[in-house]
């Protein structure tokens, strides 16, 4: 995994499925984060080769309950985001996944109270040593990188002192978002908080906050002096914001979500929240399109909504020939 002059899908909770990353991979994403995962969950785990679909699946022990899907397709550039407060269990956590993912990352920057109540996200931020064990332990025990993503702390000057101290536990990168844990996504982030980062580090920086469109990435790497710059809400309210060639239309975005979404079986569930936080940013939930996504009880449905029926029919009837020309 290389982290020079990269363009990266964040890590975006019940958004950063396999079909989401796929998708942003497609319009032009380098490097591609998934939902954070609590080790807590993922330690109960087993990997299964789910040969009908053609992915590999990590299945909660003793239910069907899939925690995280992944494929060969996506294994250099995805990045296995890590919820954690214990570093043993975050070293186990990764060992799980840690073949099957270009990159393990650990969050440090989550305001979420679930997080924090845990003791992980950002809570972290306040722990500068367990942040030195959780890293150190994972440096030393797996082959592939290891990063972590922070937010900003009270002053610029407490940021760099955590980012250096970061840096020393040998980490391949470190994404920084320019918000502090107070601050709402509303309030501007603060590009040249990231650039004192920048400036104080040798190892590469990824520069988070306020890419809305693909002209914005050139910005914030001049305003920061960044290496790479990741993009969350921007990617999710139209994840062609990565094409060089300009946004696709906002439906045939929406409409590959669910090609992607069918072809890779995801969970109902999952599809229609990302649907939904999609259509909020344009539309309204309560206009035909939203109720209708609502109403969906199925791929199906959703499939028979954006006038893909045929193409759910083609690929659930003929999975081990899709699969075989993967």
């Amino acid at each position: 995994m290389e982290y020079e002059n990269k363009l990266v899908l964040a890590p975006m909770v019940r958004v950063g499925t396999l079909p989401f990353r796929l998708l942003a991979a497609q319009y032009g994403a380098d490097i591609t984060y998934g939902e954070e995962i609590i080790d807590h969950k993922l330690v109960k785990c087993e990997r299964r080769v789910n040969e009908c679909v053609g992915c590999i699946d990590f299945v909660e022990r003793g239910t069907e309950n899939v925690v995280f899907r992944t494929c060969n397709q996506e294994r250099n550039r995805v990045v296995f985001q890590i919820g954690t407060s214990d570093a043993a269990r975050a070293l186990t956590a990764a060992q799980i996944v840690c073949k099957d993912v270009a990159a393990v990352d650990i969050n440090m920057g989550c305001p979420k109270s679930f997080s924090i109540s845990g003791g992980m996200g950002a809570a972290l931020l306040t722990k500068p040593e367990l942040i030195h064990d959780i890293l150190t332990t994972l440096r030393r025990n797996l082959e592939i990188p290891v990063t972590c993503k922070i937010r900003l702390l009270r002053s610029p000057q407490d940021t760099v002192e955590l980012a250096r101290r970061i840096e020393k536990t040998g980490v391949s990168a470190l994404a920084v978002h320019g918000r502090r844990v107070a601050d709402r996504p509303r309030d501007p982030a603060k590009w040249d908080e990231i650039a004192d980062v920048v400036a104080a580090l040798s190892i590469p920086v990824i520069a988070n906050g306020d890419v809305f469109k693909y002209d914005d990435f050139q910005c914030i790497k001049d305003a920061t002096g960044a290496s790479s710059v990741m993009v969350a809400r921007g990617a999710l309210w139209n994840a062609s914001i990565f094409s060089p060639l300009g946004k696709v239309p906002w439906e045939d975005v929406k409409r590959e979500y669910i090609r992607k979404s069918i072809f890779w079986d995801n969970d109902v569930k999952s599809t229609k929240h990302t649907l939904k936080e999609m259509i909020m940013h344009y539309s309204s939930l309560e206009l035909p399109e939203g109720k209708a996504v609502i109403k969906s009880e199925s791929l199906a449905d959703l499939a028979k909504l954006y006038g893909v029926a045929s193409y759910y029919q083609f690929v659930n009837e003929n999975r081990f020939l899709v699969n075989g020309i993967r």
